[in-house]
């Protein structure tokens, strides 16, 4: 049974996460703490499989606790549940950037916890938090970071510019993704001679606000991918959240346009989507990039893909993925060409497309 620590100043919502959780014969909640204090306090003496930790709370919030483990160095599974997750998209990249693995919007009423959609919800990610590799305490990836990568970038650069034909990648991730993609997209140069599609799996609302995020990180452009966008080399497309990317061929050009169909693969976007929508491109060849993430989205795609496509497919390698579910999916299937960890998974992606 999973140790689980709840982090939350309200009594009424502690009691409600504790019941729901508890719910599972999987979790059963160790402790409790009403702020970043009492939480730090805890996590200094004990180990849990995971903790979920809200926002707004007094004495220490929850960024300022992650910030706080990361000076300390204490590892911990963290996944958000906050109100204030929704509308600040921005305060929940933060939280992701510092450790936290993954989030669920909280309703701002405890009546509204007690739905099946909630419940099933905050299980669900609390399962695919607990199971993860603990990732190790240290800071966000910065510019700085950036430029550093960059010099690798340069001389792999340097070979790849022989690399010849029309390619797209399309690359999927999902659980610990929003910090695995700043390993992986602030590494590519802006002379990359393809475009780059990304399916990372979030709710509406943050998908835009991930794009502009890597953006300020990248040389490349980075931008949330608008219905009828035309796919363009050194651009990075992040499909939006809670709607399926699809790629159309008119012309010779590739336009982004969306469906509305229900879930797949329990997720929307789904990269499956994307991948079979590249079956009929006139792409010399589809790179494929399966990176961290809970369940096998993509496999089936990159599949039916595989079909009618000359296709290579990257996949991230085991010890360096949040959750090791996607590329895992992948390499069982047999479809993998390469399996690398997620700090080469950018020069992989140069050599194969190559620089113009």
């Amino acid at each position: 049974m999973k140790k689980i620590l709840v982090v939350d100043d309200s009594a009424l919502m502690r009691r409600v996460l504790c019941d729901i959780i508890n719910s599972d014969k999987r979790f059963q909640v160790q402790d409790r703490a009403v702020n970043g204090v009492e939480a730090l306090d805890l996590l200094s003496r004990k180990t849990y499989d995971a903790v979920v930790l809200d926002v707004n709370m007094p004495q220490m919030n929850g960024l300022e606790l992650l910030k706080e483990l990361n000076k300390r160095k204490i590892t911990a599974k963290v996944m958000m549940a906050s109100t204030d997750t929704r509308e600040g998209a921005k305060t929940t990249l933060d939280a992701l950037e510092l450790g936290a693995l993954d989030f669920v919007h909280k309703p701002n009423n405890a009546m509204d916890c007690r739905t099946d959609v909630f419940k099933d919800k905050l299980l669900g990610i609390l399962a695919a938090v607990a199971d993860s590799n603990p990732a190790p305490a240290g800071k966000a990836f910065s510019i700085e970071d950036a430029k550093k990568s960059r010099k690798v970038v340069e001389l792999v650069s340097r070979h790849a510019s022989a690399v010849a034909g029309n390619k797209v990648v399309a690359l999927a991730s999902s659980t610990g993704g929003p910090k695995a993609l700043q390993s992986v997209i602030p590494r590519l140069p802006k002379n990359l001679k393809a475009p780059v599609v990304v399916v990372q799996h979030m709710p509406a609302g943050f998908t835009a606000s991930l794009a502009e995020r890597l953006d300020s990180l990248s040389e490349v452009r980075v931008k949330e991918a608008a219905e009828g966008d035309v796919l363009e080399a050194g651009t990075v497309y992040i499909a939006r959240g809670g709607k399926h990317l699809n790629i159309r061929t008119e012309m010779g050009r590739y336009s982004i346009y969306y469906t509305d169909q229900p879930t797949r693969e329990g997720v929307k976007p789904c990269a499956n989507y994307m991948y079979e929508s590249l079956r009929d491109s006139r792409y010399d060849q589809v790179v494929c990039v399966v990176m961290t993430g809970m369940g096998a989205d993509g496999t089936e795609g990159i599949k039916h893909l595989k079909e009618k496509k000359k296709i290579h497919v990257i996949a991230q390698e085991a010890s360096t993925c949040a959750v090791y579910g996607m590329p895992k999916s992948v390499v069982t299937a047999g479809l993998s060409n390469q399996i690398v960890p997620l700090d080469q998974i950018a020069q992989e992606i140069i050599m194969n497309v190559g620089v113009k």
